[in-house]
C-alpha cells in the first residue's frame, strides 16, 4: 500500500471513528434515507453539529444527499460503503438496527405521491426497472426499457412529450428509499389504474392492489 492510499484510509477511518458520525452512518445501513434532523437525533447532537458532520461525510464520498422540495435526505453513497460498515460492525460484535416505519399500512403499501406511485409497490417497481436495465443510474430510459414499459401499457411517447423531466428518483417518506417520479412515473401509474392493477381508496391517497393486480405485479417482479 502506498503512502497516498494509507493517508486516504486514515482520513476515512478518522471520519467513521467519531461516535456521532458512526451512529449516523450505521443508522443508514438499513438502506433507508433520513433527514438531517433525524440523523441529529440518532447522533445525539444538535442540528448545527449534525450539519457539519454531514458536510464532511458528503465531501469524503461516504454519503449521498437527495434534495426534494424543502427536505434533504441522506443515504449511504453506495454498496461499498455499506459493506465496509458491516465489516466493522462484525469486528465490533454489534448487530445492525432494524428500520421500523410508522406509516399506516394502507398508505405504506401503495399511494399517490402527486401523480405517481409511492409506497412499497412504488419502491419495488422502481428497483425492478433499474435491476432490469430499463433505467440507468442517471434515470435515462433505455430502448429495452421503453419497449418493456410499452408492453406494460405505459404510454412512453406521451411521457416524453410532457414538459418535465422524463424520470427521476423521488424519496419515499414511508420506505425512505426512492420510487419513480417524473413524467414516466406518472404514465406508469396511469397504466396501472387504467388496467385496474390498482384501485383508489375512497377519500384517501391510498391505492389498493386488486387481486388481478397482485398476481400481475408479483409475476412482473419475478422476472429475471
Amino acid at each position: 500500500m502506498n503512502a497516498d492510499a494509507e493517508t486516504a484510509l486514515a482520513r476515512v477511518a478518522a471520519l467513521i471513528a467519531e461516535p456521532a458520525r458512526a451512529r449516523m452512518l450505521c443508522s443508514l445501513l438499513d438502506g433507508h434515507a433520513r433527514t438531517a434532523t433525524e440523523l441529529a437525533a440518532v447522533g445525539e447532537i444538535g442540528a448545527s453539529t449534525a450539519s457539519a458532520h454531514l458536510a464532511k461525510l458528503l465531501e469524503q464520498g461516504l454519503l449521498d444527499c437527495l434534495a426534494q422540495g424543502k427536505h434533504r435526505y441522506y443515504r449511504l453513497a453506495d454498496a461499498e460503503v455499506g459493506r465496509a460498515l458491516e465489516a466493522l460492525l462484525v469486528v465490533a460484535g454489534v448487530a445492525r438496527p432494524p428500520f421500523r416505519p410508522s406509516t399506516p399500512d394502507g398508505l405504506r403499501e401503495a399511494r399517490r405521491c402527486y401523480d405517481h406511485l409511492a409506497g412499497g409497490w412504488g419502491v419495488r417497481l422502481h428497483d425492478h426497472a433499474q435491476a432490469q436495465g430499463w433505467l440507468d443510474t442517471d434515470y435515462g430510459l433505455s430502448e429495452a426499457g421503453a419497449a418493456a414499459l410499452q408492453r406494460l401499457g405505459v404510454d412512453v411517447a406521451a411521457a416524453r412529450q410532457r414538459r418535465r423531466r422524463l424520470a427521476c428518483p423521488c424519496m419515499d417518506w414511508s420506505e425512505r428509499r426512492p420510487h419513480l417520479g417524473g413524467a414516466l412515473g406518472a404514465a406508469w401509474l396511469e397504466a396501472l389504474l387504467r388496467q385496474r392493477w390498482l384501485e383508489p381508496e375512497l377519500d384517501s391517497r391510498a391505492l389498493r392492489p386488486t387481486p388481478r393486480g397482485r398476481r400481475a405485479l408479483a409475476a412482473l417482479l419475478a422476472e429475471g
